[in-house]
């Protein structure tokens, strides 16, 4: 099977003019399953993800990747691993997995949570699952279209995973202040003093970097950039370069987009200048596609995966190639 599929990956993914680059996104790497998130990747099934990546792809660094695909010098079956947001099991669990299957990987830090910081999904994902009430009464709160976030039954676990995946849509697109204002009133609808450990620290993120991973960019407070104007976008990009790079003694080239869906996360005729300028090399959308020689390095695109078995995995990474090709009717229907 690894011969077929690699075989595929390289008809599909040739080296030079023709390649294209399949740049894969994770979040967290748990160190055991999470039954309010049975799809979220843990450490098993992660160690199995990167063994198949390993087998079937060249996996290049992120910088080295943007360059070479410009320069029509990348190998075929070219491939990036990233992380998003900063938690603190990419460090504990992840990199030593990485390791151990010899793969570089970029992580994109949202530098306002290092050192003890929450991100409000977080803030809102915690309060549901370690609340001791059968009802969460969210009367009076409103989401961004102004609509009464009402009760929610926490009964069981498909009845917090329905409540989480509600809210979490429904909240996301609050202006900053008003959305942490709202998961802080959440939280104490809950009865619940969320954790203050989820997200990594300054020297785990320095760590990272000695153990050879890139680090990005990923704005200061994970805003979503559509909603603010243009100096405080500005801002939010800028402030989390310079603490980085303040951070690690280094130029920080690299950018992802928080949420990263074009046109509504991010302005595709905005905000890629907008990094541009501010001195950024490349930058990561979250849009299901590869990138090809010409494409936009500020807009590269990303694929998140999530099979469990070998075959459907591999099936599944073939097929954002093909959906990449433009001679396909396939990848024009879908963008």
């Amino acid at each position: 099977m690894s011969f077929v599929l690699r075989s595929l990956f390289q008809a599909l993914s040739p080296a030079g003019d023709g390649a294209r680059l399949s740049v894969l996104i994770f979040h967290r790497v748990l160190p055991a399953p999470d039954p309010l998130f049975p799809d979220e990747v843990d450490a098993r099934r992660f160690d199995a993800l990167c063994g198949w990546l390993a087998d079937w792809f060249n996996v290049l660094p992120l910088d080295e990747a943007v360059v070479r695909l410009n320069a029509g010098t990348l190998p075929a079956r070219a491939a990036c691993i990233s992380f998003d947001d900063g938690y603190a099991d990419n460090y504990s669990v992840a990199l030593p997995i990485l390791q151990r299957h010899g793969l570089p990987a970029t992580f994109f830090i949202a530098t306002g949570f290092l050192d003890g910081g929450r991100m409000w999904n977080d803030t809102l994902i915690e309060s549901v699952r370690l609340s001791g009430k059968l009802k969460l009464d969210l009367s009076g709160l409103q989401d961004a279209l102004g609509e009464d976030l009402g009760q929610h039954a926490l009964g069981d676990m498909i009845g917090r995973r329905t409540a989480l995946s509600r809210l979490i849509e429904r909240v996301k697109y609050l202006p900053p202040e008003s959305r942490l204002a709202c998961v802080n009133a959440i939280a104490e609808r809950a009865e619940v003093s969320p954790p203050n450990d989820l997200m990594m620290s300054s020297g785990e993120v320095r760590a990272l970097r000695r153990a050879g991973m890139q680090i990005g960019a990923h704005t200061v407070s994970h805003p979503i950039l559509a909603k603010l104007d243009a100096n405080r976008a500005a801002d939010e990009v800028a402030r989390s370069r310079d603490a980085l790079q303040a951070l690690l003694g280094e130029r920080v080239g690299l950018f992802a987009y928080p949420n990263g869906k074009p046109g509504t996360d991010y302005l595709p005729d905005v905000h890629p200048r907008l990094v541009r300028e501010l001195g950024f090399d490349a930058a990561v959308s979250t849009h299901w596609a590869v990138a090809r020689r010409g494409d936009d390095a500020f807009q590269i695109p990303r694929f998140t995966p999530w099979d469990r078995g070998r075959l459907k995995f591999g099936m599944r990474l073939a097929n954002n190639l093909i959906r990449g090709d433009p001679r396909s009717a396939a990848a024009r229907a879908n963008y």
